[in-house]
This record gives C-alpha cells, structure tokens and sequence, in this order.
C-alpha cells in the first residue's frame, strides 16, 4: 500500500504517525499545505488555523531522520477562511494539489488527510479526483470549534466527513461531536488517540538536566509546553502561580511556547511580581523537550480545551506526573491518580490545590512511563493500519 498524507505541517503528531506507519507500507508521499500569508503578512492574526499561524515555512518540516520510504513535499499557496468572497479557496487549494500530483507521477491508494480543514476538504476532492479512499484524522479545535462558526464552515467541514470512507478522532468527546452534532455515522468513526516516540522520550537523569539546562537544582519546577494563545488557559495557571507561592517558595514554573500571547504574559508576569517564579522559554525545537521534561517535577496543562495533547503521552512516557484539567480527551488517559490529578477547566484554585497535592506526593515514575507504553507510536500505527485495511477490503468487495 502506498499512502498520501495531507497535512498543515510535518513534525511532532504529524510526524510521530507517519514515520510509525512507514515500517508497514510501501512508501508514504506527504504534501504540507504551506499558507504564504504567514510569510507576507504575518500580523494578521490566522487564528482560524492556529498551526497556520504559529509556523514559518522554514519550521513546517521536521527533517531529522525522515525514512527512506517517505518524502516531504511543501506547497506553498494561499488561503484564508471558507466564508463570504472566499468560500472557494479550499477548491483552488484541491487544484494546486491536485496538479503536483499530476506533475510529480505521485502513486497512492489511499489519503489520510489530518484535520477537517483544510487537509480534510481538499482530501475529499482528491479521493473522488483520483479514485481512492480517505482517512481523515479529526484532532480538536476542527471539530469542536471550527464547523460551528457559520454556515460556510460548517458546511465544508460536513462535505468533507461525508466524503470520507473513515473518520479517525483522538477522543470519546470528539466522537460524541462528530456523531451527534455533525451527523456522521457511528460506524464509520474510530478512537484512536495520539501517542509518544519512546526513542526520544525517555528517562534522564534528573540532576544531569538541570545542569545542562542551567536550571536550579533546590527547586520544585513545574513545566508547561504549548503554544500562547487563549484556550491553552496560561491565565489561570499564572493565578494559581500567586495562590500556590503563597504556601511554599521553592517552586520555578518555566512556560515553552510562544505566540500571539507571550508579550501579555510576560507583561503579567511582571506586573504581579512573579519574576522569580515564572520563567517564559521561547519555542524549543521538538527534540529538546524531553530534556526538559527530565528535568521537572511535575508537567501542567491548564487548558479550557483540547482534543489529545501530545504533550500528555510525551510527559508520561518520560515518568513525569501530569496535572491539569479534565478537557477532550484527558481524563480518558488519566484515569488514576498514580498518573496525574484533574480539576476543571478556568480554576486556578482547584489548579493551585491540585499541583501542591502533586509536589508533596511519592510519585512512582517508572509506573507511569509504563502506563505510558500503550500509547507509543508503534501501538498507535498498529490501530490506523487495522484502518486502513479494513477500507481496502471493503473496497476490493465492492
């Protein structure tokens, strides 16, 4: 089987799946969709698409140890959101695509397309230009968010689901909303959540990672890793940040991330005084953030949405205890308090009891990177495949 993958970028996820599911098919060919706006005009805000907006070209492509059997294409084009005057860009965006195929003798018998738009639109006028099945991989904010901004949107979002022979989603919420409020046929969406590499994220001598860190060795320090825009909820955490030095000092939190918000945190972080207890790290490439991981205590995610973080598999998988809030799919992967504690969403009280709850506790690391085994991309691979064969049978039967 040789595979098309339609996709907003080619790293982290994108790239964890795709490099697992090289092992077992013949070659995978991907065609990141890389919107030059971002380029030209980068203070327009594309919030509508938020890898769009948090990724130059020259970071669209994870180029490290790319399997032979996988080439990375990146198409340059333009596109804004599906409504009024522009409501055919995302058939302009087929046809660009559509044409390199044509250009570059590209060979595939299926298309996985990640997100509902634009990859999962333009896949379902590929799979009816070519003749081939789809897969669309439906995350988070493309489906609880995007299809329920208007008409035009939810319209789009629809064909493509229609269009697709299966529909992957990360979480039982996301599952609940594609069939209930989209429409789509119980049998023909699948669970399957996001996963870690074990290659990368794995165990550290924690002292050692301070060190190479430059990070204080006498403090209890909390990590979040994530882009700055509202839902990922910094707000709340940086009030449970007042809350919780109020009972103890020892305790750093070092945010990674940036973005539209990172100048308004920062500024926040000042005006509060807490200087000495917030640290804000620019973005890090991928590679890096096990060592960071290694080198904390506790990882939070204060989020007021989500499909399946990745980040939540990436901080298990290296033994570090998670604390954050019950959103989409995270408490279907913490479910025992040996992993990590929930609150809900926007309560950075609940937040603040819940991490001085976390830094008291004897933690058991090697349990939870066990726990975390599961979800390697080897066992996630296992899953699409069992997809993935199942539509080509069905489509040999036809």
């Amino acid at each position: 089987m040789k595979l098309l993958v339609l996709s907003p970028h080619y790293h982290t996820f994108v790239k964890g799946q795709v490099e697992a599911l090289s092992k077992q098919l013949n070659g995978i060919d991907v065609l990141v969709h890389h919107n030059y706006l971002s380029e030209i005009a980068p203070h327009i805000p594309l919030s509508y698409f938020r890898h769009v907006e948090k990724f130059s070209k020259r970071n669209l492509v994870d180029n490290r140890n790319i399997p032979d059997n996988v080439r990375v294409h990146v198409i340059s084009t333009l596109y804004f959101t599906p409504d009024g005057k522009n409501s055919g860009l995302g058939d302009k965006l087929a046809k660009k695509f559509s044409n390199f195929i044509l250009a570059n003798n590209l060979e595939f018998d299926l298309i996985h397309a990640h997100f509902t738009w634009p990859s999962g639109y333009v896949g379902a006028k590929l799979s009816k230009r070519f003749n081939v099945p789809l897969v669309i991989m439906a995350h988070g904010y493309d489906v609880y968010d995007l299809p329920f901004r208007g008409n035009d949107w939810f319209n789009r979002v629809k064909f493509a689901l229609d269009s697709a022979n299966q529909v992957l989603t990360v979480s039982t919420v996301n599952y609940s909303v594609l069939t209930q409020n989209l429409g789509i046929s119980k049998s023909k969406v699948s669970v399957i959540p996001n996963g870690f590499d074990p290659r990368i994220f794995r165990p550290m001598d924690k002292t050692r990672a301070r060190q190479r860190l430059g990070l204080p060795q006498d403090k209890r320090i909390l990590l979040n890793v994530g882009n700055l825009v509202p839902v990922k909820g910094h707000e709340h955490l940086i009030k449970a940040m007042v809350k919780i030095i109020k009972k103890r000092k020892d305790v750093l939190l070092v945010i990674i991330g940036g973005g539209p918000l990172y100048k308004e945190i920062k500024e926040t972080v000042r005006q509060i005084g807490l200087e000495k207890y917030v640290s804000l790290t620019k973005p890090k490439p991928h590679h890096e953030i096990p060592l960071w991981m290694n080198a904390a205590d506790l990882f939070v995610l204060p989020s007021l949405n989500e499909g399946n973080p990745t980040v939540m598999f990436e901080a298990l998988g290296v033994g570090l205890p998670f604390v954050g809030t019950a959103v989409g799919g995270v408490p279907e992967v913490i479910t025992s308090e040996d992993y990590g504690l929930l609150c809900p969403p926007a309560d950075p009280e609940c937040l603040a009891e819940k991490i001085l709850i976390a830094l008291e506790k004897d933690w058991d690391g090697e349990k939870i990177r066990k726990y975390a085994e599961q979800f390697t991309w080897e066992r996630i691979a296992k899953k699409v495949m069992g997809v993935y064969n199942g539509i080509t049978a069905r489509e040999v039967l036809k």
